[in-house]
């Protein structure tokens, strides 16, 4: 079956005052519709490719035919982290992590005051469009990584946890160029109960 655009798991004025209603309606039923769909018409040209689940098609990008490989890497990366965004942001969220995966920022990185300011250096550092994660590597271990444009985690057989986008289109509305605010004011909606999740 054709890959779908899935519905925001809030509705679209859910994340104010942080992240604005246009920005969502904007980002989600343009942007993100827009990778669906051309990840939808490059699949086509291979229909059976259709019966692979798009995490699969993305840890293994080495079967996809060459012809669409670029394609499928783009857009269905773009889908991927699109759907995932969604997922780890809330209304009513953000604060210090619980359970898990607290233990495991702890763990990893000291204390949740550093994961967070070496998350939003990442975030804020990275050079042009890409995203920030949270990620766990092949060795289990946790890790903050940035990745440029459509790369996710999956392609490098990890697994991510969080992740901010910082493409300009996901702050451009509100936050113009201050994408350190942007990031900042995200920290507010972060959905721990999904990272965990995920952790689990």
């Amino acid at each position: 079956m054709a890959h779908e655009l899935p519905p925001l798991p809030y509705p679209y004025d859910a994340l104010e005052p942080h992240i604005d209603e246009a920005t969502l309606h904007v980002h989600h039923d343009k942007h993100h519709a827009a990778y669906v769909n051309n990840l939808n018409a490059a699949l086509e040209k291979h229909p059976a490719l259709f019966s692979k689940s798009l995490e699969d098609l993305l840890r293994d990008l080495g079967s996809v035919p060459e012809d669409i490989r670029t394609a499928v890497r783009r857009n269905g990366g773009q889908t991927y982290n699109h759907t995932m965004y969604w997922q780890v942001m809330g209304p009513k969220a953000g604060g210090p992590p619980k359970g898990a995966i607290a233990d495991a920022i702890n763990k990893a990185f000291g204390d949740f005051d550093t994961f967070k300011t070496k998350f939003s250096q990442a975030a804020t550092g990275q050079f042009g469009s890409g995203w920030a994660w949270l990620l766990r590597d092949r060795e289990g271990t946790l890790a903050i990584e940035a990745t440029a444009n459509e790369g996710c985690p999956l392609m490098e057989r990890k697994w991510p946890l969080l992740v901010i986008d910082v493409w300009e289109h996901a702050y451009y509305l509100k936050y113009q160029n201050r994408r350190p605010d942007y990031v900042q004011a995200w920290w507010n909606l972060v959905n721990w109960d999904e990272v965990n999740r995920r952790f689990k």
